[in-house]
């Protein structure tokens, strides 16, 4: 009877396992739409803008349209060459996807699809964390584990929740599916997998520019299997077939093209090439030339080799034919862009990650991890060894950066899928063969057979797996949570609950660009900080001067010095770039944190890498960074201090005086602002958004002396004009 059990379930395991992988993707999707259900559908962040906006271009244009634009709504007057400036991944995926619902009869809106988008490609990573793990370990219930973590883990729900519209949302599918078939091509030496791997590299390189931890982590783990004498012809086979082919299609994307030449991201596996062609040509002349000509020869080859190597990548690198890029240099020195780059400091996501976020984000997945990485070094093959390498690198990577938590995710899921599968596999075994040892414990001394393998006592046994079903359950509960209250709020529509509990909608990003959109002229020029460039181009249509690209630091620094200066100096500046309206973004009334008045030092710093007359020191008090009293001349007259605080010294607070800054904790120091140069055309209903717009040089309200006019009249009366009337 039990047998026969065994069998039944034994042949519907595949049934079942396509079941449970059916669950997974599901809940992975369904774990995504929070968003909409508490807001509406609608793109979040602001780089989904800019891909929403180009995805409809390429929809309503056509591919060669896309690949031509040049969009002159932005970077004014430099304006953007869009095709050759961008990753198309997701915005030929999600035209592709539009395209093909609408020839089978579903007229499916354009921003529906960019909004479930990453929910969908969320249920494809999890199947290829299962199908990456089941061929690491061939065990399906490790690839079923894997799948469930990488579905709901919280780092990449972060970027793939509904409406969050951006590159990484089909790169991490794009990098864990390359992974396994890169795996499935050395285990196999099948050039076909191969070729399949340097396709999926290929997407990964159309949809993002994180494609350089594949091209050198693959290389690392390649020399690192030669070096502890793993080498063998699959690895070869499989490495030279995916470094040829996955360059060459590298290449055909146009923000990349010569770069897998020029740039030292792409070093490695140059090297790692050359060099496995020289170890198999040495293992050949070992075969033919005998042991002791062969040492002397391969020391020369190896000496040679590595000197060639090492020349040519100084003089590339010195001469500046090969370079690191601003945010690879922040990976290998994390001090870098702060001392070099402040733009790139700037960024939130690019500050250093603290244990906080570690837990937050992977949450038990950070103990369940070790385990897994123990058991790839113990009971190694080359798919655990290169998960381990995976693991280990990422984890200085996501240390560096804390938005590179989201490349360590898939590692740390696997990784912790692997050491969950195996303790339970010892911890079950042990249970199944209770009988025998309870058998053996209750027969008589004569009677005793062989004691059976039994490890562990049963107690123990049953603590430990109920322990790790517990972890796992309030591991899924913690991920719940995380995607309905922590990732799931657009940046555009803001929540908050008022004193009587009552949920409130703060929605004024979307009532400032419509604003815009409908009250300014069609070609008005919009100056603001370089955070809100693609959601005002993409929700009001209007021309900005910088925007999220950020690729012109020069162009960036003249809006920080803008802000930085004094209401004349400021406006005489923009004028001369033909900005219309300046729009800053305040919280002091709202509680709202990430205002520029909190971001206004780093706009100082990049600009004083441009403009020697900006310095940071001028805007701080003995090192402080203060809007009260206390604070410095130069703050006070700066533009971004008077717009943001033109007429707050009006507000009375709650329980606190007029003035009264509620994120800063401070009353404010000058509460009577007159401006001058600026007109405010809109606020909205929370304070959050403010525009003002830059009024004429002929309308200043200041009188010309007298003799102004006089020396006026004279010129007027040479040419045979009337004189001015004083009166």
């Amino acid at each position: 009877m039990e047998s026969g059990v065994k069998g039944l379930l034994e042949n519907w395991s595949p049934v079942f396992r396509i079941i449970i992988l059916a669950m997974i993707c599901i809940l992975s999707v369904l774990i995504r739409v929070f968003s909409v259900i508490r807001f509406e559908s609608i793109i979040h962040e602001f780089d989904p803008w800019f891909n929403f906006r180009t995805t409809k271009y390429l929809t309503e244009r056509g591919v060669y349209a896309f690949w031509d634009w040049f969009d002159a709504e932005s970077w004014f007057p430099l304006g953007r060459a869009v095709g050759g400036t961008i990753y198309p991944g997701i915005m030929l995926t999600a035209g592709l996807i539009h395209s093909s619902l609408h020839t089978l009869g579903f007229p499916i809106d354009i921003r529906n699809v960019c909004v479930f988008l990453a929910p969908g490609f969320a249920a494809l990573t999890s199947l290829a964390g299962y199908f990456l793990t089941k061929e690491v370990t061939g065990r399906s219930e490790a690839g079923l584990y894997a799948a469930l973590f990488v579905g709901i883990v919280p780092s990449y729900i972060s970027r793939s929740v509904a409406g969050s519209y951006d590159n990484e949302g089909v790169a991490i599918f794009a990098l864990v599916f390359t992974f396994y078939l890169y795996i499935k091509s050395v285990n196999t030496g099948s050039l076909l997998w191969s070729a399949a791997a340097s396709l999926s590299f290929f997407y990964m390189v159309a949809a993002w520019g994180g494609y350089a931890f594949i091209i050198n982590i693959i290389p690392i783990f390649v020399v690192g299997s030669v070096l502890i004498g793993k080498f063998t012809t699959n690895l070869y086979v499989s490495y030279c077939s995916f470094y040829i082919l996955g360059s060459l299609l590298a290449m055909q994307i146009p923000f990349v093209g010569t770069q897998v030449v020029t740039s030292s991201e792409h070093l490695a596996s140059h090297a790692v090439f050359v060099f496995l062609q020289i170890y198999v040509l040495g293992d050949w002349i070992k075969e033919r030339a005998g042991e002791a000509k062969f040492k002397f020869l391969i020391r020369f080859l190896v000496t040679g080799a590595v000197s060639v190597v090492v020349i040519a990548s100084l003089y590339m690198t010195l001469s500046g034919k090969m370079k690191w890029s601003g945010r690879s240099m922040s990976l290998l020195d994390p001090t870098y862009a702060k001392k070099f780059i402040p733009i790139i400091a700037s960024v939130s996501e690019h500050q250093p990650t603290t244990w906080s976020s570690f837990f937050f984000d992977l949450h038990f997945l950070t103990v369940f991890a070790p385990v897994g990485l123990y058991f790839c070094l113990m009971e190694h093959n080359p798919g655990k060894l290169f998960i381990a390498g995976y693991g280990v690198l990422a984890v200085y990577f996501a240390c560096v950066m804390v938005r590179l938590l989201l490349v360590l995710a898939p590692a740390v899921c696997i990784l912790s899928a692997i050491g969950l599968s195996e303790t339970l596999h010892r911890f079950t075994r042990h249970i199944k063969n209770y009988k025998e040892w309870a058998s053996y414990i209750s027969s008589k001394p004569s009677d005793k057979k062989t004691k059976p393998e039994y490890g562990y006592p049963l107690e123990l046994a049953l603590v430990v797996i109920g322990l790790i079903g517990f972890m796992s359950v309030y591991y899924i509960n913690h991920c719940v949570w995380v995607a309905a209250e922590a990732y799931s709020s657009p940046t555009v529509i803001m929540a908050s609950k008022g004193y009587d509990g009552e949920r409130r909608i703060i929605d004024d990003y979307r009532e400032a660009y419509y604003w815009l959109r409908m009250n300014t002229a069609q070609d008005a020029r919009i100056m603001s900080w370089w955070d809100y460039g693609y959601q005002i181009t993409g929700f009001s249509n209007r021309t900005v001067m910088v925007d999220n690209n950020t690729w012109n630091n020069t162009h960036i620094a003249t809006m920080g010095m803008i802000f930085g200066s004094n209401e004349e100096v400021a406006a005489k500046n923009l004028r001369k770039i033909d900005a219309n309206y300046v729009l800053v973004i305040f919280g002091g009334l709202s509680y709202y944190s990430g205002d520029d008045i909190n971001k206004f030092l780093w706009m100082i710093r990049i600009a004083a890498g441009v403009f020697p007359q900006i310095k940071e020191e001028d805007y701080l008090n003995r090192g402080q960074y203060r809007i009260d009293s206390g604070m410095t001349e130069t703050m006070k007259n700066s533009l971004m201090y008077r717009l943001c605080y033109y007429r707050f010294g009006e507000v009375q607070g709650y329980n606190r005086g007029s003035g009264y800054d509620v994120v800063r904790n401070a009353e404010i120091g000058e509460k009577n602002i007159k401006l001058r140069q600026f007109s405010e055309v809109f606020t909205s209903e929370h304070w959050i958004v403010r525009i003002y717009k830059v009024l004429p040089e002929e309308n200043r309200d200041t009188i010309k002396p007298k003799s102004t006019y006089a020396s006026r009249n004279k010129e007027m009366k040479e040419v045979g004009l009337t004189k001015v009337n004083l009166s």
